[in-house]
């Protein structure tokens, strides 16, 4: 985005019907947000109805069998891939509102003028006149597990352990442990370190992203930025 130092000299002061215009392009983008909002919700519903039906199905009988919990995963990758599509565009218009509201609307209600630095009005332009998404698919899934996803997948994976303990009825050993971990020819200890790999995957995204999030807004001094 562009810096205040790349904006012109010489920006004329809006005029009382282009302030009415930007009144209603921040109505336009709040509205545009809560939509996309709604359908971020949506997808989380969706992974925690599917995850309720797997925990019931598990759970219905000792003898049923904790399968169910580990096909969950693979929907829940899904569904994460869906966010954090929508996410990048709920970002956009996020973005967007929260500029004019700190650079449009907090001037006015501080009481310092919009003339103090126009500049913000051709970030603003730019971003109109060349959209683009302000982060990566990779940032956005990992903003997604650890606001929303990370509490689906430790109930996932605290049941599936809690299955494997206590039905058909309590483990005396860890082996036996393993032992019912088995699916079909592949062996328990297998299907045990595909558990870890799955959950570690989860742990390094939700970390890694929080990385890449603090290294580009952590030290931001200037707010001439969006996204």
């Amino acid at each position: 985005m562009l810096s205040p130092a790349e904006a012109p000299k010489q920006i004329q002061d809006l005029s009382a019907a282009e302030l009415g215009v930007i009144a209603h392009l921040y109505r336009g983008e709040i509205y545009r947000s809560t939509i996309w909002r709604t359908r971020l919700d949506n997808t989380t519903n969706w992974s925690i109805v599917t995850m309720g039906i797997a925990l019931s199905t598990t759970f219905s009988s000792r003898e049923a069998s904790g399968l169910p919990l580990i096909l969950i995963g693979m929907l829940l990758a899904v569904f994460l891939g869906l966010e954090a599509r929508r996410y990048r565009y709920f970002n956009v218009w996020r973005a967007r509102a929260r500029y004019m509201e700190t650079h449009f609307y907090a001037q006015i209600l501080t009481g310092k003028g919009l003339a103090d630095d126009p500049s913000w009005r051709v970030v603003l332009a730019d971003d109109y006149l060349h959209p683009r998404h302000h982060i990566s698919f990779y940032r956005a899934a990992g903003r997604r597990v650890r606001r929303t996803y990370i509490w689906i997948i430790v109930i996932q994976t605290s049941a599936y352990f809690g299955k494997l303990a206590i039905h058909p009825q309590m483990a005396t050993h860890f082996n036996e442990f393993v032992e019912r971990a088995e699916i079909g020819p592949i062996p328990g200890w297998a299907v045990l370190c595909c558990g870890l790999i799955y959950n570690l995957g989860w742990v390094f995204l939700a970390l890694s992203t929080y990385w890449l999030d603090r290294r580009r807004h952590g030290d931001r001094t200037s707010a001439a930025a969006m996204g």
